[in-house]
């Protein structure tokens, strides 16, 4: 295998990472010895550009490429984007329909501020139409949600990502 560029980020199923490399796991290297590869990443990932740098961090991340795809927002060298868990508001969910919930009950003559539509027995209907409405129990109507944040992860496998810290510089093209 020919020596990798400085800068390079492989994947390794290993749990250690090889003399000349180093995790991406956004450690911090000092610039004094690490000169080349801090020419390459300055300070995109972290660090105070004076004594340190940072590597690239993809713990827990998927890489994905720089620039703008069709139809997608722009993605600066860096960039850290998503989130772990999401909540979905009410505009993000396709519009669909909810069962009614029915209970047994007494008969009523008409709907109450506490009303549920309830079977009658007789198969005539529980409440007929006289011109006035009143609201139903929000309960006629099966609840949907908590609210809660739902993990938005796709299914991955967990691998070592690492760069080299030596081997040969990148030539511009």
């Amino acid at each position: 295998m020919s020596d990798p560029f400085i800068g390079e980020v492989r994947i390794f199923t290993g749990n250690f990472a090889p003399l000349g490399w180093a995790f991406c796991d956004g450690q911090l290297l000092p610039i004094s010895q690490n000169t080349a590869l801090f020419s390459i990443l300055g300070t995109t990932y972290g660090g105070d550009g004076r004594s340190n740098f940072a590597l690239p961090n993809l713990q827990g991340a998927m890489p994905i490429g720089t620039g703008q795809g069709p139809g997608l927002s722009e993605v600066s060298l860096g960039e850290s984007l998503g989130s772990d868990m999401v909540s979905l508001q009410v505009n993000q969910v396709p519009a669909h329909t909810h069962a009614v919930q029915t209970a047994v009950a007494a008969d009523s003559l008409g709907p109450t501020a506490q009303s549920l539509v309830a079977p009658t027995g007789d198969n005539s209907a529980a409440f007929r139409a006289t011109g006035r409405t009143t609201a139903m129990s929000s309960a006629s109507v099966a609840p949907s949600g908590q609210g809660w944040a739902h993990n938005n992860r796709s299914p991955v496998l967990s691998l070592n990502f690492i760069i080299a810290l030596q081997g040969v510089f990148p030539p511009r093209g």
